[in-house]
């Protein structure tokens, strides 16, 4: 979008994530090397799933979409935010910047209600395993992720909206790694507390109702392992939860630990380090949690590296 009578400023200067010149180079390294595991980590998942029959199904038809959104999450922000510890001024266009936040929230929304229907696969696997095949068709599997994508798209829209018909006068140095929300309504001349008002009610929302059915379908699927009488049964049921569970907890507690606090008691500087569990560490440590917990993805990867090896 074209800087015009709504805006004076067509470019912003990303600030990083430390001005200490003493860790530029170091963290340069650090984030490299997390992009690069991140990149790895969940390409390689994406192949495994792609090329081993037995993956597909519908709780890897999701991993496989959660990788993906991982892969993209993190490559919408890395790239830029590592320009930040080698450049003197990280500088990105008002275009730039808003299609980075667009594509940032989009992930980040897609991610939460991916994860919901993660949990709503494991809630009909575990409490409904003879309606399984059935209730979890190929085409109930695409409605939800159409579902998920189209959550993204409405969340994306309504902050980017949000951020779009803002003025930015004199000042365009962003107090972050990244095109991020709070950060640009705070450079704003013109935000209020409708602005602040909006991204709680959309943040609350793509949190809010992914937490909500996630709680309910855990709900019922502890009810139904307390009904299992072998504890051989209810350690298998667990286990196919565990790595979930994990997910879940990194990506919602430190998202809600960022947006759902007013600004005062959270201030940009610390938000700023909050952040990177969501943008940087979740998604390098997703395709680590499912894969080393799951037994059907180190077979598989051990079958397609057998293959290659034996090829």
């Amino acid at each position: 979008m074209a800087a015009d009578n709504t805006s004076s400023v067509t470019e912003f200067i990303l600030m990083g994530l430390t001005g200490q010149p003493g860790l530029q180079i170091p963290l340069f390294f650090l984030f490299l090397a997390f992009y690069v595991i991140t990149v790895v980590g969940n390409l390689g998942l994406i192949t495994l799933i792609g090329l081993n029959s037995h993956l597909h199904i519908p709780m890897y038809f999701f991993l496989f979409n959660l990788s993906f959104i991982d892969f993209s999450f993190s490559t919408a922000i890395i790239p830029k935010m590592l320009m930040s510890f080698v450049s003197k001024k990280n500088i990105i266009s008002y275009e730039g910047c808003v299609t980075q936040l667009f594509f940032f929230c989009f992930f980040v929304f897609s991610e939460s209600f991916i994860l919901s229907a993660m949990a709503y696969d494991r809630y009909v696997a575990i409490c409904k395993p003879l309606m399984y095949t059935v209730t979890m068709s190929p085409w109930v599997c695409l409605l939800l992720l159409l579902g998920v994508y189209g959550m993204g798209v409405l969340g994306a829209t309504a902050h980017t909206g949000n951020i779009v018909f803002l003025t930015f006068c004199a000042n365009n140095i962003v107090n972050h790694y990244m095109c991020d929300i709070l950060p640009l309504l705070e450079l704003s001349c013109n935000s209020s507390y409708i602005n602040l008002l909006v991204v709680f009610i959309v943040v609350t929302i793509g949190i809010g109702v992914p937490i909500v059915a996630i709680f309910i379908s855990y709900g019922f699927i502890l009810s139904s392992i307390f009904h299992i009488s072998s504890t051989e049964g209810r350690s298998k049921a667990f286990s196919t939860c565990s790595s979930h569970i994990i997910a879940v907890s990194l990506f919602f507690g430190s998202g809600a630990f960022m947006y759902l606090k007013p600004p005062s008691i959270l201030p940009l500087d610390q938000g700023k380090v909050s952040s990177l569990f969501y943008t940087i560490v979740v998604p390098m440590f997703n395709p680590l949690i499912y894969s080393l917990r799951n037994k059907d993805v180190k077979f598989a990867l051990k079958k397609t590296l057998s293959r290659k090896i034996f090829s």
